[in-house]
């Protein structure tokens, strides 16, 4: 029975940080907007797949140069575009619940925070 649960143990830790890795892939929807996003961090991206508001920034690369950092701590940095500045700027991304992701923006002493819900999937455009 003690050997088991040990067993258990190892196999949780060890596959625990290869699917925190890859925690940030999929779609996603912004907290306060109708905005759909698909990261797919094999790819280091992230792409716009919906925006009720501006439906032709549908395909545009919002993310890019995303990398794994820190496993332990679950963090990606990556460059976000930033639509108010019109360029991209590091993003820092944490995952504090499986289904919720948090981008954390600075620029100078500014500092943005911005809050995603994990989605299935994008819905069709109406």
């Amino acid at each position: 029975m003690m050997i088991t649960r040990i067993i258990l143990t190892l196999v949780v830790l060890l596959i625990s940080p290869l699917t925190l890795a890859d925690g940030i892939s999929g779609f996603w929807k912004h907290a306060g907007e109708s905005v759909w996003i698909e990261i797919r961090l094999k790819e280091g991206k992230g792409t716009l797949v919906r925006n009720d508001e501006f439906p032709e920034r549908v395909g545009f690369e919002i993310l890019k140069s995303l990398k794994t950092e820190g496993l332990e701590q679950g963090l990606w940095r990556g460059l976000v575009y930033a639509e108010r500045l019109g360029e991209y700027k590091d993003v820092e991304i944490s995952l504090p619940q499986p289904d919720r992701m948090v981008f954390k923006v600075k620029v100078g002493f500014m500092s943005r925070t911005v809050e995603w819900l994990r989605v299935e999937e994008a819905p069709r455009a109406p």
